[in-house]
């Protein structure tokens, strides 16, 4: 990808895209695939907001059968098949055990019916994919004593056993927006990150581009689009906000958090345990909702809580009362976890849009549906679209409904582009262990967990990496105590439109995976960054504060 402001400024749109999340990246790619001459630009580097901060857990729809809502539960398990399809390196099958116990709501037989009663609606769910590792297993039913070789440290009083059911893990949720991103560059769209738009341009009462700002070379510049797509997510409505001809549409906004810890209970499965609060709005659930302890990397994910705020997108926090609260919950949830708060590497938040909920509710309403507003429908102007996803899982789904109203805008006839099958940028794979294979061949000094890396970060473009390894050996030694090589960091610079530190340690490698990776790994990729974009040595030193001080804190 090259950042091409002369094109940017130069060209009329067919659509210019605003935001570079999953739902903006998705709908690029969608309308690129359609045929439209599209644009996308983004205020900060892609996925640097809400998706950055997702639990990363791809949603079949499991939740929706408790309230009967069918139509949603098969667009999520759709939606959940498409990114196992097109995109995987990047999203996995996710096993979820649940412990039951006794006879009732919590039991065995209540909960297996219902997860029969998804296999069945979702029998189609690994249509098309090829490789056999990405499928989605049925139910399966273990004993008390299946159970307890898994987790031994469960609570044995009246378990009856467990049922595991499947979800999807994304790898790496920031380089699955890239890879959308990447998609639609190579397919003719203009990408640009670090724009910032500004106001929209109105001709004859149309929007008919955006004023916006470069924030690299610190310009004003002039975007022309027949049409604008705001995917901006929660700044939607603080984009426009002081435009008086654009009515804002109060939607109400969650804060979604999670944290990770260094240790792990099981390498494979991650278990459901049941916490504090309850679904309002669930036609027949279970006594509480559940909180989910899952393996990672080589970290556990905990989450995810939510909190109703109206916090800035920018200035999300999570406070050390707030992380306590979690963390006293997560132990009475499961005792034998036994966490504290030194235990915590890194949390992550970001705002979601939520359901309608009284102040100060303890059992919160759930967000349900992305929001599609027709500008022309709620302010009278034409050419202006917005869509404001309502979870990560739905960026590919509910992007394409976004596009869809900008191709009837535009006069075109709405069919479309098959997304849901056409592998993204490094998604071309048959087996990903034969991916992995390969790798090992051509790096052979690397450990396994280095060739597994570089398959999930970049699937089939991981020959740019060995290609780089193999020009410079310096470049094919990973940083310590990590599974990123030397040479991703002069990737991301050439090739994946890195423009500092922190696109680069944040949002192109996994050196932030689970927080700061030391003194020594921040100094060293500066360097190599360093000599790439020829900063000075105060230019570094800045860099490097950056990037520091961009890590979640407590207060």
């Amino acid at each position: 990808m090259k950042r091409d402001i002369q094109k940017l400024t130069n060209s009329e749109f067919d659509v210019l895209i605003i935001g570079g999340g999953i739902f903006g990246a998705c709908a690029a790619w969608d309308a690129t695939l359609r045929g439209l001459n599209v644009a996308i630009i983004e205020k900060f580097d892609f996925a640097s907001g809400v998706s950055a901060n997702s639990f990363k857990i791809v949603h079949g729809g499991m939740r929706y059968l408790q309230h009967f809502d069918i139509k949603r539960l098969r667009a999520s398990c759709h939606e959940r098949s498409s990114f196992l399809r097109v995109a995987p390196h990047l999203v996995q099958p996710l096993p979820i055990l649940v412990p039951t116990y006794g006879h009732g709501k919590s039991g065995k037989a209540f909960l297996a019916t219902g997860l029969y009663l998804y296999d069945f609606l979702t029998m189609d769910r690994n249509k098309g994919i090829t490789d056999r590792q990405r499928h989605i297993p049925l139910t399966k039913l273990l004993n008390k004593h299946e159970t307890l070789k898994e987790f031994p440290d469960l609570d044995q009083d009246g378990l009856t056993g467990s049922v595991i059911f499947c979800d999807g893990r994304m790898y790496n949720p920031t380089r699955l927006v890239l890879s959308f991103a990447q998609s639609a560059d190579q397919h003719g769209a203009c990408v640009a990150n670090y724009v910032e738009a500004r106001e929209p341009i109105y001709t004859d009462g149309k929007v008919s581009g955006i004023k916006a700002f470069d924030n690299i070379s610190q310009k004003d510049i002039l975007i022309r689009a027949k049409t604008v797509l705001n995917a901006s997510g929660p700044w939607s409505e603080i984009l426009f906000s002081d435009n008086e001809k654009i009515k804002q549409p109060g939607i109400t906004y969650s804060r979604d958090a999670c944290f990770v810890i260094k240790k792990q209970l099981n390498e494979k499965l991650t278990i459901a345990v049941q916490g504090k609060t309850k679904d309002p709005d669930a036609v027949l659930s279970r006594p509480a909702r559940h909180l989910f302890v899952s393996p990672w990397r080589n970290y556990t994910l905990i989450g995810v809580w939510h909190v109703v705020t109206d916090m800035h997108p920018e200035k999300i926090q999570v406070t050390r009362d707030e992380l306590t609260n979690f963390i006293d919950e997560i132990n009475w949830a499961y005792p034998h976890l036994n966490i504290s708060l030194d235990d915590v590497l890194m949390w992550n938040a970001g705002l979601v849009p939520f359901g309608e909920n009284e102040p100060g509710s303890e059992n919160l309403s759930y967000g349900k549906r992305s929001h599609i507003i027709d500008h022309k429908l709620t302010d009278d102007i034409e050419g202006l679209v917005s869509i404001i996803g309502v979870r990560y899982t739905m960026g590919r789904g509910d992007s394409a409904k976004a596009v869809d109203l900008i191709q009837k805008k535009l006069g075109n006839p709405v069919k479309r582009s098959p997304t849901d099958y056409t592998p993204v940028f490094g998604g071309d794979i048959d087996s990903f262990d034969k991916l992995v294979s390969k790798i090992s061949e051509q790096l052979p000094e690397m450990s396994s967990d280095v060739w597994s890396a570089i398959g999930h970060n970049y699937g089939t473009n991981a020959d740019r990496i060995i290609d780089l390894a193999k020009e410079k050996p310096m470049l094919s030694k990973p940083f310590v105590n990590s599974t990123v090589l030397k040479a991703e960091v002069i990737n991301s610079i050439k090739y994946e439109m890195a423009q500092n530190l922190s696109d680069i340690i944040f949002r192109r490698t996994d050196l932030a995976t689970a927080g700061n990776p030391g003194e020594e790994v921040l100094t060293e990729c500066a360097a190599l960054a360093g000599s790439e974009f020829n900063w000075t040595t105060e230019q570094i030193e800045k860099e490097i504060a950056i990037v520091k001080g961009s890590f979640p804190t407590l207060n």
